[in-house]
């Protein structure tokens, strides 16, 4: 399949940690034409605004990376804001994508779609088939609903007007432009923060929440970038193979997860931290396990190339270079 490298692309969210990774993998295999817009200049929750932006733009695909994202506390305070934000973007982006004549489109989702009990490892086909995470279940309802979207435009213009949108779901993330915040940031970013400081200031022991054996699966950014672009140049005869249109999205992790312990264990080597590590056992651990089934995208050809090791020195760098 020969690509049009001058075909114009709007990556939504290119500021974020994932749609700045998309950015930058496009660049690097030659696309010429990438059309941007900061939060300033687009509100994508502005239907008005959004609508005028494709008019005038009339872009050829569309990587929709652009979300309202947080930790648990975020999510669990600030419930009605992260579904409708999340719901909002969504809705106007694809639907002006239809509308202005967009016939191919990557909507990115979230591991959280999955059921909170899912089997291990989540498989694509585990959706809608029990109960979400409670904490993050407006967030987790907005990405189905894209995910649905993308497939009822499909499902009913797919013929008749020739477009082709596609879901990928990643999982944990982690790399360069992370959200290193105190107390809203994920696991890693969280973990790099404390140990670079208690490296600082030679603190003895950092302590961490839970007794450290659940096991989380994690991906470098640019990896999951990587993997969006491979599954948006996907011809839809061989993305059609693997899928099917009422469940077609595409699971993207790192192959395999690594327990709270090991990676409090990585994130210490990475940052140079020669103290203790402890765990508060009478903490929390959340699920046991998240991990998911990446073998429908591997059978298409795409495997992560990052390991941890390599990625936490990527983003401990990252760390220094923008926020220590």
């Amino acid at each position: 399949m020969t690509l049009d490298l001058h075909q114009k692309i709007y990556v939504a969210g290119h500021r974020g940690m994932v749609g700045s990774a998309i950015v930058r993998n496009l660049v690097t295999q030659g696309y010429t034409n990438i059309v941007t817009r900061t939060h300033a200049e687009l509100d994508l929750c502005n239907q008005a605004e959004v609508k005028a932006f494709f008019e005038q733009e009339k872009p050829d695909q569309v990587y929709l990376a652009a979300a309202k994202v947080g930790g648990i506390y975020a999510n669990n305070t600030f419930p009605a804001e992260f579904i409708y934000g999340n719901l909002m973007v969504q809705n106007n982006v694809i639907h002006q994508a239809f509308i202005s004549g967009v016939k191919k489109l990557l909507f990115l989702g979230s591991s959280c779609i999955y059921p909170q009990l899912a089997a291990q490892p989540m498989s694509e086909d585990a959706l809608l088939t029990g109960k979400l995470e409670p904490t993050n279940e407006p967030y987790a309802i907005a990405k189905i609903a894209g995910i649905k979207m993308c497939e009822s435009y499909n499902r009913q213009y797919g013929q008749s007007h020739g477009i082709d949108y596609r879901s990928v779901m990643p999982t944990n993330l982690y790399g360069s432009g992370d959200n290193y915040h105190p107390e809203n940031s994920h696991v890693i970013p969280a973990l790099i923060r404390r140990f670079h400081e208690a490296k600082v200031t030679n603190a003895p022991e950092v302590l961490i929440w839970g007794t450290g054996n659940p096991k989380r699966e994690f991906l470098y950014v640019d990896d999951m970038a990587a993997a969006s672009v491979f599954v948006m140049d996907l011809t839809k005869e061989i993305y059609d193979q693997h899928t099917s249109p009422m469940q077609s999205h595409i699971n993207v992790g790192f192959g395999s997860d690594v327990t709270i312990s090991e990676l409090a264990t990585a994130v210490a080597k990475a940052t140079s931290y020669s103290g203790r590590i402890g765990f508060d056992s009478s903490k929390p651990d959340g699920a046991p396990r998240k991990w998911m089934d990446s073998s429908r995208l591997n059978r298409l050809g795409w495997k992560a190339t990052i390991g941890l090791s390599a990625g936490l020195e990527k983003a401990y760098a990252d760390f220094l270079k923008n926020t220590a």
